[in-house]
């Protein structure tokens, strides 16, 4: 079972409590400790009381992946600001002068390991340096130990947020490979229900049937292009991929769709080429060809195929002057299980990132409009 979104860094969520806990354990010691040094002990005891509140809050917000936002951690930035800005008066310039530590210590870079958790290097950098930046603002002179202290909180909220990413980008990964071993499971179930037999039966058809006139030759044609499309189904090779160059290199749409223009497919293509990654343009290629495949079938007479290079995106349109679609046609067609435009096209071009739009109205014709990403997703 895959874990669920997020489910990655939820170790390190935790890890961030048990961080500020412990940090803030420690500055119930020094407080305890320096408590006759302070110029104001009491306001002292009443900021603890509010760090230990506080560390109770953020400890039930973060363990809510719906609570991880930017209004809460803003808010815990803020108090903590607050709380190390008031350092200066209620320790006291002079205590903090002969030494004494300032009030956050170490529990102040709670926000920013916070902040690198969920969003990386860099908001872990910003959060580190607004919390360096006003520590460094309370001491009076500055030394190397405080710079120590700006250097280390730095590193903490790069390194975190570098452990973060890192994290997500396995969790992606792993869902991609889940639904890869998915998919490739069907793809065996399909094949042990699918007897060799009925390949067989189709490929006979086929050569006995394509020298005969008329309606057997096409049902002939037909059968061939049905155990081709068996066949790829059930082992996972797309036919138009099939055939473009190995590699990820780009191929020119223009040649894949080029085949299918004929007496009765008008193409229009731009002069010059265009590029797509190698499974963008075979996927596509495919969609179109499913999609003219129902012009032939259901609408007959001829059909147009425009080829539009948008730069970011490329669109293919098919369009045809058949019966048109009626509505709820398409819904009724998937409840019976027959999938072509769901699958043949939809599925297709949702696969590389596309998407697809249909417009047709009775007796007007149909107009199939395929538009896809320059790189796949």
């Amino acid at each position: 079972m895959p874990s669920p979104p997020g489910g990655y860094e939820v170790p390190l969520w935790r890890a961030l409590t048990v961080f500020r806990l412990a940090s803030l354990a420690y500055v119930c010691a020094l407080a305890v400790r320096d408590a006759d040094q302070y110029a104001h002990p009491y306001a002292v005891g009443a900021l603890i009381l509010l760090m230990i509140a506080w560390t109770g809050a953020t400890a039930i917000g973060y363990a809510r992946p719906a609570w991880r936002r930017w209004p809460l951690l803003l808010t815990d930035l803020g108090v903590v600001l607050a709380i190390v800005l008031a350092t200066p008066w209620v320790v006291g310039r002079t205590a903090l002068t002969h030494g004494v530590p300032t009030l956050g210590v170490a529990w102040m870079a709670g926000p920013v390991l916070a902040w690198a958790v969920s969003g990386g290097r860099r908001r872990g950098t910003v959060a580190a340096l607004l919390v360096a930046g006003a520590d460094l603002a309370t001491r009076e002179p500055i030394g190397q130990s405080s710079f120590t202290g700006v250097i280390l909180m730095l590193l903490a909220g790069v390194v975190v947020g570098h452990v973060a990413r890192l994290a997500a980008s396995a969790e992606e990964r792993l869902q991609r490979a889940v639904e890869l071993e998915a998919a490739t499971r069907e793809r065996e179930r399909l094949a042990r229900g699918i007897h060799d037999s009925v390949l067989q039966v189709l490929a006979l058809v086929q050569r006995r049937g394509a020298d005969l006139p008329g309606e057997a030759g096409e049902l002939a044609r037909l059968a061939g292009e049905q155990e081709v499309a068996l066949r790829a189904l059930i082992t996972g090779v797309s036919p138009a991929a099939d055939s473009l160059p190995d590699g990820g290199e780009a191929v020119d749409l223009r040649t894949l769709l080029g085949r299918y223009a004929s007496a009765a497919v008008a193409l229009s293509a731009p002069a010059t080429p265009v590029p797509l990654p190698r499974r963008v343009a075979g996927e596509l290629a495919a969609a179109t060809g499913a999609a003219l495949d129902n012009v032939g079938r259901h609408a007959g007479g001829r059909a147009w195929v425009l080829i539009e290079d948008e730069g970011a995106t490329v669109t293919v349109s098919i369009r045809d002057e058949g019966p048109g679609i009626p509505d709820g046609r398409l819904d009724e067609a998937a409840a019976q299980g027959r999938l072509g435009v769901t699958q043949s096209i939809r599925g297709r071009v949702a696969d590389v990132g596309g998407t697809v739009r249909i417009v047709s109205a009775p007796e007007a014709g149909t107009e199939i409009e395929l538009s896809v990403p320059r790189s796949a997703r």
